[in-house]
């Protein structure tokens, strides 16, 4: 029964104040279709039928043309090709207008993650709104192109390296939804997946899957630190999270796109010139300046966060990387 209910209705569930519009154009044009394939198949049967050859018998000539049934077979299908490209475009043009009034989110796409930057200074992997507001997102790639993609709202928009691109959503549900890259950009493309964390405006909206609200959300973002209140790994910990690290990097010695945090440092490590020690200094070089000592046997991919990462943040990843050895 399941499989039959997913058959019928196979979209996530409508969770923006676009979706209702997407999936009614779709389900319109998709039930219209069907209609006239169930339509032409069946006459085109009849036919084969009534008319096939008889023995003895000759076939009549035919008319040259039958002007009523031309002019119905051409206005009304294009009646309907008119009025499906206008309620598209109106749809179109909504979503690409956004209100005066929106939050505004910057967002950067790299091979293989993404990166969220709100006003505040808060940085997060991971796309937090607020419910209910008018969102915007201001997008840009760092190498190749890549390609947002909300299901749950029915938005998709590519972020082109060199220009700026974006989109607009009012998220219309507390709850948290996933977000894909859909267009291809490399090796680990099928792992640049992230989620969208719809959080309420005020406490009596919270729930267990999201039990902040935004603005608590996002003053706790903003210092990851939490004021010196927990130890210097654990915030590092977090920070590798907001930045998305794990994504190239892992934490348990096995090689991945970039080398492992663990079981380097305080050791010689081969670079693709020679040797360097793997220390604080190596470490803070390799976030700011990633291409300048490229470690043997992986590729230069890793973009550099000069600008995004912060110094004190910095010292908190580097905390964390010697609580692992």
């Amino acid at each position: 029964m399941e499989t039959f209910r997913n058959l019928l209705d196979p979209f996530p569930s409508q969770q923006s104040t676009f979706a209702a519009n997407v999936d009614a154009i779709y389900y319109f044009i998709f039930w219209l279709s069907t209609f006239f394939f169930v339509i032409i198949v069946a006459l085109m049967c009849y036919f084969v039928v009534k008319y096939r050859r008889v023995e003895g018998q000759e076939p009549e000539k035919s008319p040259s043309h039958n002007t009523p049934l031309e002019v119905t077979w051409s206005v009304v299908p294009g009646i309907l090709v008119l009025g499906i490209f206008w309620w598209g475009f109106t749809g179109y043009v909504d979503m690409r207008s956004p209100p005066a009034e929106t939050y505004d989110i910057n967002v950067t796409g790299q091979m293989w993650s993404w990166q969220f930057k709100y006003g505040t200074g808060a940085v997060d992997s991971e796309l937090h709104v607020p419910v209910g507001t008018p969102v915007r997102l201001i997008m840009q790639s760092k190498d190749v192109i890549h390609s947002l993609f909300v299901p749950a709202f029915r938005v998709k928009q590519d972020v082109v390296p060199g220009r700026y691109s974006g989109l607009w959503f009012e998220a219309t549900e507390v709850g948290t939804f996933d977000l894909f890259c859909t267009e291809y950009c490399g090796q680990k493309h099928s792992d640049m997946i992230t989620k969208v964390v719809v959080h309420a405006t005020d406490e009596a909206g919270v729930t267990d899957e999201v039990p902040q609200t935004f603005d608590k959300w996002l003053e706790v973002a903003s210092d990851p630190l939490e004021g010196g209140r927990i130890p210097l790994e654990q915030a590092g910990e977090k920070v590798i999270g907001m930045f998305g690290c794990l994504q190239c990097h892992s934490i348990d010695g096995s090689k991945k796109v970039g080398p492992s945090f663990k079981g380097h440092f305080g050791q010689q490590v081969q670079t693709r010139d020679g040797s360097v020690l793997m220390d604080e200094n190596y470490i803070r070089e390799s976030i700011l300046e990633p291409n300048a000592k490229i470690r043997q046997g992986y590729d230069p991919k890793m973009p550099s966060f000069k600008g995004a990462m912060k110094d004190e943040w910095i010292d908190a990843v580097i905390a964390y990387i010697k609580s692992i050895q």
